[in-house]
Parts: structure tokens; C-alpha cells; sequence
């Protein structure tokens, strides 16, 4: 099924006239658009099968929103169907373009749950328009698109919060406190790995998948959303869209949000200089079968340089500590979309090295751990660590009400995000890149410096990159 709303439809829509002209919807400097305070936050879901639904339960559950509109591409699929009945009177869309125009005076804010290449022209659309964002992690697909997501958040002084949970969970203000107080200090080496089973492994690609004929629920124009155009097939939906390098970030922009994010913000890690990719399996299509990812973080400030090592691959397991013992793992965490935690390898974790310490931790929310003789003797002296005041949904939509602050805001989020492009784009190209933070180009590699723009927006898609 394809939309009936058209760009030119699109382009005569007198709000949005506005918001591409003048950015007249940017807000006084310093002043956040905030819901109507002690209502509930109205929210339109966009995305709502597989991970989206979960996204619009864990909303909905905080009592802080009202469901006002869902959308999605394919209304009539199974994995919609659950949402679809828990709100049954609540109205449909297929187009998120058709919910802003039909419905933009009546939400307050949006949630983004779509595949990875697609956050983008959704999340400049609702930006530009007043309305607060949620979105899945990764932010977006490319590096130029995080870096106009960020700008588009200070302009527009909207709450904007990524999805990556643990952010607001135990492990957050567990590894704020231990820097704050010096017991981790001086890191100079992080060891990531994320080693269950992906959609992609055991795939052979010789090219693009055959054309199959579209579904009739499906709008897969508005599915395709800034990604170049491909003929239909099933393969790249419902989750096996993240193992193309057209539309997913693989393991590590799907997991490495929730392995260190936490390390890139209080290590105030930033951009890498340098990222070595070692890889089995590689494709230029397709994630490879299994990398090892060397990302060279610089000296900042008094901080020494960090080399943080991913890992990703059933059988790419990490070196440990000798001392490691088990593993890190928060009961609460989600299992990864295509099945379960597999207890019989490595689970999703990390190694961090500080000056004296060595800690390791988990995934998510999980807290870190001392390793050795160390940690024993300073469990009665490690200082009090503030439980959390709110979950991430809700701390998403108090923002949105003007009383908290996102805690994983595009302005922190965005950074860690653009890392692991640099990564995915390693990875692509298979090749080391060299990156120059300052002006923010790959230096070494002119086909690695293009990607990230990512690939050329089709005609009627341009308008978000202007947004």
C-alpha cells in the first residue's frame, strides 16, 4: 500500500512552509518547550511492532502519557497486532507525515521506534515542529545525521532522550558516583564484547535480495524513508534490516549503547582518532560474520588516551582477566530481537582498566564489579550511590514537562553514537580509518570520509537534511 500523501502535498503544508523557511518554531534562547504542566504528556508512537511495542508499554506504564496516535508502515502486520488491541480507539497512521499534518496541534511529543536508518527524517520532522523525542538507539544511521540531530535539538529546545535504558538505571549512577570520587581514574584500555548469535550469521550474500511483490498493508515508500531505493523483499523487514549496512549498525550500534555508553560519557571519551578493524566473514553488504574493533580515543585534557576494544562474533571471545569470574548480568536486560541470551558463551559485558583497578561489568543497568583482593577490601568503604529518581520512559516524559532533564539527551547521546559510525564505517570499508575530530573527516580513506554522509537522500527525502 502506498501513501496517499505526496510531497507536493507535503511541500504545501503551511506549517512546515514555516519551519523550512524561517526555523519559526525555535523557541526564545535558553527556554524548553515543556507539555502543559501536571497533564499527561500527549504522545504519538511511531513504530509500534517488535521493539516499538515494548517502547509504547514501557510509555504508557509511567501514567505520564496519553496515547493520542500510533503509526505505523505496516499497520496490518502480526507484530502490530498487541499494541492495536491495547488501544483500540486510538487514531491509526501509516505515514508519519500524515500524523503531523492531520494531528501536530494535538501531540506534545513523539516516540521513534522504527529500523535504524529511518529515525532520522522522523525525529527532524517532530524537532522542528515543538514536539519532544524518544528515540531507539542508535540515534540515526550516519554521521552527518547525528551531527544535524544534535544541532536540531539546541535549536529547537526540545526533550530529546535515546533509548539505551540503562542510562538511567543503577549502573549510571554507580559509574558517575566512582568518578566523581576517584575510584576509577586514569583508564587507559576497555575491553567491550557482545558475542550471541545475529541475525547475519551463516548469511551469504552475492548481492541485493530478489524483488518480491509488496504487501498490500505495507507503505514501503515511507518504509525506505532517506535509505536509497531497493526493490521489496521480506528479508529486509521485521528486524532483518540490521544486518545490511543499508539500513542497521550491526552488533555494535545495536549493543554498544548499552555495553559503554556509560564509559564514553564520564570518560568524556568523544570521537576517536583511529579505529583498526580486524574482521571474518566481511561482505560489503552485509555486517561481517565477526570484528574486532580497535577504537583509539585521544588525551583529554589530564585524561590519557583510551583504547577501547570491541568484540563482536560467536566465537570472537574477548581476553579476560584471569581473576574475571562470571560474568556481569542484569536479569531485567531485554534479549537481543532475533532470540535469547545464549548462557553457554560470553555474555554481553566489559573490562575497564583503570589507575590500580580493574572493574568489570555488564550490559544495561548492570553495576560494575572490583576484580581481586581489592574489591573485597573496599566494599565497606566504596561511597553511597543515589538510587535513580525515574526510569528512562519516565524520565523522558518529565522532561517533557519541564521537571527533569533527559539524561540521554542527543547532546550526550549523539557523540557516542558517532563513534560507533566511525566503527560500522570501519567495518564497511574494512580498512583502519583515521579520523580528525576537528574537522570531522576520515582523513586517510576517501570512500570511508564520504560514508559518513551516508548514501545520497532520494529526491523526495532531501528536505530533512535542511530541517
Amino acid at each position: 500500500m502506498k501513501s496517499s500523501f505526496s510531497q507536493s502535498d507535503f511541500h504545501r503544508r503551511s506549517f512546515l512552509k514555516g519551519a523550512l523557511a524561517t526555523g519559526a518554531l525555535a523557541f526564545a534562547p535558553g527556554i524548553l518547550r515543556a507539555a502543559p504542566g501536571g497533564d499527561k504528556v500527549r504522545l504519538a508512537c511511531i513504530g509500534i511492532g517488535n521493539r516499538g511495542a515494548d517502547v509504547v508499554r514501557d510509555l504508557h506504564k509511567t501514567g505520564l502519557a496519553e496515547i493520542v496516535a500510533l503509526c505505523d508502515t505496516d499497520m496490518g502486520s502480526k507484530p502490530t497486532e498487541p499494541i492495536l488491541k491495547l488501544f483500540p480507539k486510538v487514531p491509526r497512521f501509516q505515514d508519519f507525515r500524515v500524523l503531523f499534518d492531520k494531528m501536530g496541534k494535538d501531540i506534545d511529543a513523539v516516540s521513534i521506534a522504527t529500523p535504524d536508518f529511518s529515525h532520522f527524517p522522523i525525529a527532524m520532522l517532530a524537532m522542528s515542529l515543538g514536539k519532544h523525542v524518544y528515540v531507539e538507539k542508535p540515534m540515526a544511521h550516519s554521521f552527518l545525521q547525528l551531527e544535524l540531530m544534535m544541532a536540531a535539538e539546541k535549536k529547537y529546545k526540545v526533550a530529546c532522550q535515546m533509548g539505551n535504558q540503562g542510562h538511567s538505571d543503577a549502573n549510571y549512577f554507580q559509574f558517575k558516583t566512582w568518578v566523581d570520587s576517584g575510584i576509577i581514574k586514569n583508564v587507559t584500555r576497555i575491553t567491550a564484547f557482545m558475542n550471541n548469535s545475529r541475525r547475519w550469521h551463516g548469511m551469504k550474500v552475492d548481492g541485493y535480495l530478489p524483488e518480491q511483490p509488496v504487501p498490500e498493508s505495507l507503505d514501503w515508500d515511507v518504509w525506505l524513508a532517506t535509505a536509497k531505493q531497493h526493490a521489496y523483499n521480506k528479508g529486509y523487514t521485521n528486524g532483518d534490516w540490521r544486518s545490511w549496512f543499508d539500513f542497521g549498525n550491526g552488533a555494535l550500534g545495536d549493543w554498544g549503547a548499552h555495553i559503554f555508553d556509560t564509559s564514553h560519557e564520564f570518560l568524556q571519551l568523544g570521537l576517536p582518532t583511529e579505529v583498526e578493524p580486524k574482521l571474518e566473514g566481511y561482505s560489503p553488504l552485509i555486517f561481517p560474520q565477526a570484528s574486532t574493533l580497535a577504537f583509539r580515543f585521544p588525551k583529554r585534557g589530564e585524561l590519557p588516551p583510551v583504547e577501547l576494544t570491541w568484540y563482536d562474533g560467536q566465537n570472537n571471545l574477548p581476553p579476560l582477566p584471569e581473576n574475571f569470574g562470571t560474568a556481569v548480568v542484569d536479569p531485567n536486560i531485554p534479549p537481543p530481537t532475533s532470540g535469547s541470551i545464549d548462557t553457554k558463551k560470553q555474555p554481553p559485558g566489559k573490562v575497564i582498566y583503570g589507575e590500580g583497578l580493574v572493574f568489570k561489568g555488564g550490559s544495561h543497568g548492570s553495576t560494575l564489579k572490583i576484580l581481586g583482593e581489592q574489591g573485597k577490601d573496599m566494599e565497606s568503604k566504596l561511597p553511597k550511590v543515589p538510587k535513580s529518581p525515574s526510569n528512562h520512559a519516565a524520565n523522558f516524559l518529565k522532561a517533557a514537562k519541564g521537571e527533569e532533564q533527559c539524561r540521554s539527551n542527543f547532546a550526550v547521546a549523539g557523540p557516542l553514537c558517532q563513534a560507533m559510525a566511525i566503527g560500522v564505517i570501519a567495518q564497511r570499508v574494512n580498512a583502519t580509518v583515521k579520523f580528525d575530530p576537528v574537522t570531522k573527516e576520515i582523513t586517510n580513506h576517501k570512500l570511508a570520509n564520504e560514508l559518513l554522509k551516508g548514501v545520497p537522500a532520494r529526491q523526495d527525502w532531501q528536505q530533512y537534511y535542511k530541517l
